[in-house]
């Protein structure tokens, strides 16, 4: 790989660039997502100009690191690598190329506000430089990349909850989204990609692999909350683009944790717990206050960053979209609709592929946790 982050956040958004070649044996492609508790493989195939789901699997990573099925690991990179060809094998991935994520709670994305008098053409001289106001580490220990923002026009068509809004960034002003990466993290997954012998010429930021497998052609701004095992990650996208990113330190194994903390449980057991009772007064309400807390620290955490972001640009969220392995606890959905006040649905990314039709039922609760992983090979496809 020669830049395994180039044009990363353009190419990732436009989703036209083919970033790999093709395997021989044909139009298949392959998405891997290894997070910190699973790693998840999709395999499609391109046929007649539709994307069929050909195989799919996931494989927790826990028994790799000596722990619980669920628990966050922190595992060697030989570790991974066993762990991605244990899957791909009992998955039955047939190819050799594929597209890896690069979680986003490995790398830094924000926002910078420069003066539109500053030409594209001087932004790599002056991005690095503003980037250190962002960056706690040398600047010279990451990859940057970034992608200007386009302006707001005014119309219907861009603002469909507010037509007559207007954004607060100043009409002299250019925003301009960047991502960080460390480039120890780079070299980590260059490593897993020549270990387990896959092929590819790029990587790619999990939240764009999000966007493009649960969105559709939403105009107005969607919040896209990425419930993972140890963080959850929040995106504000206005069509396509994405203009807020945070992250929440908390995730759904911290639930787990606090169940089994106080009821003074085994991982495992409290790990059933929150999967079959969540929520759910009825079924335990000593286990649904425990959740409750946790699932409510989290919303009070994102609340802030959709106010600030309708301080911002004048707009109010249309719509949420729940996805990531965590947000499959029982009664979470319905929490959060009465939380934000707005549709809230899950991610649904398998609805973009094509599928023996008995396997609906199933590819619908499991596709929250595949989203990533069938983003990253609808790249080839869109």
């Amino acid at each position: 790989m020669d830049n395994s982050l180039k044009s990363i956040i353009s190419t990732g958004l436009s989703s036209l660039t083919d970033i790999f070649s093709k395997d021989k044996s044909g139009d298949s492609v392959l998405g891997v997502d290894i997070g910190s508790s699973a790693i998840k493989v999709v395999q499609l195939k391109k046929k007649a100009g539709k994307a069929v789901l050909e195989t799919y699997g996931a494989i927790s990573l826990g028994p790799y690191g000596n722990s619980d099925i669920g628990s966050i690991t922190n595992l060697q990179t030989d570790d991974v690598v066993k762990a991605l060809i244990d899957v791909m094998r009992e998955s039955n991935v047939t190819i050799k190329s594929g597209i890896i994520a690069i979680p986003s709670s490995s790398s830094l994305i924000f926002t910078m506000t420069l003066p539109d008098k500053i030409t594209e053409d001087k932004f790599d001289s002056v991005i690095p430089l503003e980037a250190r106001k962002y960056i706690p580490v040398p600047i010279t220990e990451v990859t940057l990349d970034w992608f200007v923002l386009p302006r707001e026009v005014e119309s219907s068509e861009n603002n469909v909850m507010n037509p007559a809004a207007k954004s607060t960034v100043p009409e002299n002003k250019t925003e301009v989204l960047v991502v960080a990466i460390h480039n120890d993290i780079l070299t980590r997954y260059q490593e897993i990609l020549k270990k387990t012998e896959l092929k590819s010429d790029s990587f790619e930021m999990e939240i764009f692999s999000n966007i493009r497998s649960s969105l559709s052609h939403d105009l107005a701004p969607v919040l896209l909350m990425d419930f993972g095992a140890s963080k959850t990650k929040l995106s504000i996208i206005e069509e396509g683009v994405v203009h807020v990113f945070h992250v929440v330190n908390r995730g759904s194994a911290d639930i787990t944790k606090n169940i089994a903390s106080s009821l003074g449980i085994s991982f495992t057991e409290a790990e059933k717990l929150k999967r079959n009772v969540g929520l759910d007064l009825n079924s335990n309400p000593e286990v649904a206050d425990i959740v409750r807390l946790s699932v409510e620290y989290i919303l009070s955490d994102t609340n802030g960053v959709v106010f600030a972001y309708q301080k911002k640009y004048n707009k109010n969220v249309s719509k949420v979209i729940l996805t990531g392995g965590g947000s499959l606890i029982k009664g979470l959905k319905e929490k959060a609709a009465e939380n934000f006040h707005t549709e809230v649905l899950y991610s649904n990314p398998f609805f973009k592929t094509e599928a023996p039709a008995f396997l609906a039922p199933i590819l619908e609760i499991s596709g929250p946790e595949f989203s990533v992983a069938v983003g990253l090979a609808l790249r080839q496809f869109l």
